[in-house]
């Protein structure tokens, strides 16, 4: 007996050597027992383990275990709604941080604040989130509000208020449960005349039906759909395509001739691997059979690295190539590049400036036929909150700084893989859809009848 309640002191003791942002203050009082409670910190700790490595479903287990052992204790809660918020369940994680935020008789530490505003914010809910980033901004020490990028945040929110004013958004406009579903879908391209719609799912009936161990979501397939104008919608939606793998594919672009395209594979999860981690593919349409060759990767080191590379686009005389790249991670986060053929070989990548490559995210790029337009994501600009949508023009291949859509294109989540056809008067765009218990990227169509560039 004796020897348990040492144990039991040293699981308690222990707790101290968290860290002070983990546990933040001592928990309130409650009436649990002296054993729960010493359970509870265990299962928190373990949580706690979770959590930093980014396992976030093994974590929220740990947490919702912890308590029910211990149901007054502020902090789990708190980590229940951290563990939510990582998770897409947006709704979930407001809720939880309310009774936190209870628990805690309204006096948590300055890092709650950070996280009651960025969810508010991802939940549309501006002037509550506007309220909790200036909290954040008092209370926060000057190197953790440089880290959350307080003074950005505060930003988009004034900016997403001023822009929801001039009710752009009703030109975007989701598209049905034919293409959408619970899972994630992005990546629009539209192809054969308006007709075939090819985007990127993460659907339970992916090629292998198998789910990537590091974010627990199924791999990603590419997806085609069929206009039907019977029905005045998509239809016949399939992944049954050669292109699809075990691992993550990624259709990035067509030509509008439609005899070339090029997307991303990744298959490093997989026994019998061919990628180093993500990389660029190409594709070609045999003109005397009609069918798409295999893909293959582009060999060029500079292009296809061992880092992520993807999310290709291009012009359509085929000379200039944007992506995505990882390759600087200690220093920035994704990055833009640019690379250009030389005869029949591509150059050296090289990154675009960094007006544009912000220390943010900065993704999915997509270039105007002619390459006078350059679309892409980015979170580290001035914008509505998230990922927003931007356009930088090029003129004697020097780019303009980037000027956000704004709300005909952007909401308060993320907006990414946005494409352009002025042809058809229209665009797509994946946005965070945050109306169901979990939210994930849906497809969207924008009406761009009286859109035109340059944006003055």
């Amino acid at each position: 007996m004796k020897k348990f309640f040492f144990t039991l002191f040293i699981i308690i003791a222990g707790m101290s050597s968290i860290k002070a942002t983990d546990l933040m203050s001592e928990p309130r009082d409650s009436s649990t027992n002296l054993i729960n409670k010493a359970l509870a910190l265990k299962l928190f700790e373990d949580g706690v383990t979770f959590f930093n490595m980014g396992q976030n479903k093994e974590a929220l287990s740990k947490f919702k275990d912890a308590a029910i052992k211990d149901p007054n204790n502020w902090k789990i809660v708190f980590y229940i709604s951290l563990a939510n918020y990582e998770l897409n369940y947006y709704s979930l994680s407001l809720s939880q941080a309310k009774s936190a935020l209870n628990l805690a008789d309204r006096k948590p530490n300055p890092d709650f604040y950070e996280h009651f505003a960025k969810v508010n914010h991802q939940m549309g809910n501006l002037d509550t989130a506007l309220v909790y980033y200036k909290k954040a901004e008092m209370k926060l020490s000057g190197s953790l509000k440089k880290e959350f990028q307080i003074p950005l945040r505060i930003q988009q929110v004034e900016y997403a208020q001023k822009e929801f004013l001039k009710n752009k958004s009703e030109k975007k406009r989701l598209l049905s449960r034919t293409v959408n579903s619970n899972y994630a879908e992005y990546g629009p391209i539209l192809a054969d005349s308006g007709n075939v719609l090819y985007f990127t799912a993460r659907k339970s009936d992916t090629k292998g039906r198998t789910m990537n161990e590091d974010d627990q979501d199924y791999f990603e397939d590419i997806y085609m759909a069929q206009w039907n104008e019977q029905i005045n919608d998509w239809d016949s939606v399939t992944n049954a395509l050669k292109w699809n793998t075990k691992g993550f594919d990624a259709l990035t672009f067509v030509s509008r001739d439609g005899k070339y395209a090029l997307m991303t594979i990744n298959n490093e999860a997989l026994a019998e691997k061919t990628t180093a981690s993500s990389d660029i593919f190409e594709l070609t349409l045999s003109t005397s059979t009609g069918k798409w060759g295999s893909p293959k990767a582009i060999e060029n080191k500079s292009i296809n690295s061992s880092y992520y590379d993807g999310s290709a686009t291009m012009t359509s005389d085929r000379k200039t190539m944007y992506f995505v790249s990882d390759r600087k991670g200690d220093k920035k986060s994704t990055e833009l590049y640019r690379v250009q053929k030389i005869g029949s070989e591509w150059g050296k990548a090289e990154a675009l400036p960094d007006y544009i490559n912000t220390k943010g995210r900065e993704t999915t790029p997509f270039i105007t036929p002619d390459g006078k337009y350059l679309f892409f994501s980015s979170d580290g600009l001035a914008g509505m909150g998230g990922l927003d949508i931007y356009v930088s023009e090029i003129k004697a291949g020097v780019f303009g700084q980037p000027v956000n859509l704004g709300s005909l294109v952007n909401s308060y989540t993320d907006d990414s893989h946005f494409s352009y056809y002025p042809e058809f008067k229209k665009g797509f765009v994946a946005s965070v859809n945050t109306k169901n218990e979990k939210v994930n990227y849906d497809l969207y169509e924008i009406d761009l009848s009286d859109f035109s560039l340059p944006i003055k």
